[in-house]
């Protein structure tokens, strides 16, 4: 009896103490959100960062990725009104034009089609089907010369396929992939990262002789690895190809984990090391995705979520101001010092991505 006690409270416990965990990723989450929707009352208003730009560029369209999720956590229908009220300003339309084909300006799409699943409004989807459309039809494939293109506009393709079945715009975004991996080299397999463009592929070092790895860019493509396997079923040719990637990357990933759960903005430099958020918060994504999906051992890759988690966490003010979110650019070198307080150029696609791995890390330890 009192045996069978003792495994009753231990399961007790344990149920408990997930729920505060659950408790805490919800708390923190809303506070990280509502400081930004706060910050922005008007999610049509441009941005203003040396020059004027639409709000349905790249940074705030990685916000409302995060926003997505965090709905479906936390279903408050003001986040609805804040993401239709930008989506219609923009009417619902690529950043630019329906022939913008700057994949930069095609990140918001993916948030389009997202609306339009949940309601089925024409008016949200048509502009990105002629979008889309336009692109193939330029019979090109080469747009993708930076990694970051990979996460802004490969999952538009894939979400699209799973909506309508057609897979001529998957097999456009694999080709596009392709062409970006093999064709351009940026990723190398006998180290598991990518270059972020050709500028950076070896010869070129940091001071240390390492190779440049950009954290956020390599979690821009880790993000779009999830983003496009989660709409195919595993036995897709497709998904196996990919899967190849994102094990690859998972591995060198788990290696170069900072004790503090960060990693480096320059994943295996010394150069700038110190705790980088927007990095950290797309790799916590990755893999509790892969945990849950069985890709990735969660013996192995609990621990490493659970100290990616740690490090987020350690990010939120009082206020829910992100700390450690470095600013936009190409490489490690932009926007430092990152410190706890600095305050990055663009505040928008850090909380994007702090939202995406957040509420990713909170279905895994839901299950």
């Amino acid at each position: 009896m009192k045996r069978l006690f003792f495994f009753l409270l231990i399961a007790c416990t344990a149920f408990v103490s997930q729920a505060q965990s659950t408790t805490q990723i919800l708390t923190l989450a809303r506070r990280v959100n509502s400081y930004f929707m706060a910050q922005n009352p008007d999610p049509t208003k441009p941005t203003f960062v040396k020059k004027e730009r639409t709000s349905n560029l790249w940074t705030r369209a990685v916000y409302y990725e995060g926003l997505m999720d965090l709905y479906a956590i936390d279903p408050d229908k003001s986040y609805i009104d804040y993401t239709d009220r930008w989506g219609s300003f923009h009417k619902w339309t690529a950043r630019g034009s329906v022939d913008n084909t700057n994949a930069d300006n095609q990140c918001c799409e993916q948030t389009y089609i997202d609306r339009y699943t949940m309601t089925h409004n024409k008016k949200m989807i048509e502009p990105t089907k002629k979008n889309l459309d336009h692109q193939i039809a330029t019979g090109r494939v080469d747009y993708w010369w930076w990694i970051d293109a990979i996460q802004m506009a490969m999952p538009i393709y894939a979400k699209y396929t799973q909506l309508t079945g057609d897979r001529r715009y998957l097999d456009y975004a694999m080709k596009s992939y392709r062409d970006i991996r093999d064709r351009r080299g940026l990723f190398n397999v006998a180290e598991g990262f990518w270059w972020r463009d050709s500028v950076y592929k070896a010869p070129y070092k940091e001071p240390d002789g390492k190779n440049c790895y950009w954290s956020r860019g390599n979690g821009w493509v880790y993000a779009a690895l999830v983003r496009v396997m989660r709409t195919l079923k595993p036995t897709d040719p497709y998904f196996v190809e990919l899967e190849k990637d994102y094990l690859l990357m998972s591995h060198a990933l788990k290696k170069v984990q900072r004790p503090d759960g960060f990693w480096n903005a320059s994943l295996v430099s010394t150069n700038y090391a110190g705790p980088e958020m927007t990095g950290t918060a797309l790799f916590l994504y990755g893999m509790s995705w892969g945990i849950q999906n069985g890709l990735l051992s969660a013996d192995e890759y609990l621990p490493v979520c659970n100290n990616a988690w740690t490090a987020l966490a350690s990010c939120v003010h009082d206020n829910g101001f992100l700390g450690y979110n470095q600013g936009t650019g190409a490489d490690p070198s932009t926007g430092q010092p990152v410190t706890f307080t600095s305050v990055p150029d663009f505040e928008d696609y850090g909380t994007g991505c702090w939202l995406l791995g957040a509420v990713e890390y909170y279905h895994l330890i839901s299950k």
